[in-house]
């Protein structure tokens, strides 16, 4: 209660609290309760998923694989934030990665904390983790 009072005073102050080490990712993603426990999930909720066939830092889902898996794209001018990194995708695109994985959403998840994109693909897809 008490660190309510504080937090609420402190903000009508204008003065802004430290948030946690990730308490937002770059393009607004986040940490979500999922049924997989925390999640990483975007600016909209939507779940974030990692490709085992991806290389560190390197995108292999291309073509049809990113039409249904589209990647979470970052800003040209987008950098490096901690575990956060951007890579650029075979067309020249830039796409965030989090401890070097590339991240995707999955067209097929409708709502947010949808995790039906989860071991699709004989396992090769799973919600990213913080």
């Amino acid at each position: 209660m008490l660190k309510q009072i504080i937090a609420a005073t402190l903000l009508t102050a204008g003065i802004a609290l430290a948030a946690p080490a990730f308490a937002q990712g770059p393009a607004g993603a986040t940490i979500a309760e999922t049924a997989k426990g925390k999640t990483l999930v975007d600016a909209k909720g939507m779940t974030l998923y990692t490709f085992d066939h991806d290389m560190s830092g390197q995108s292999n889902c291309i073509a049809a694989c990113a039409k249904n898996w589209p990647a979470l794209p970052a800003a040209a001018d987008a950098g490096a934030k901690g575990d956060w990194t951007v890579i650029t995708r075979d067309d020249g695109s830039k796409q965030w990665a989090y401890k070097g994985k590339p991240l995707y959403t999955f067209v097929k998840d409708g709502k947010p904390g949808d995790i039906t994109g989860d071991g699709l693909a004989n396992g090769a897809w799973h919600v990213a983790t913080p």
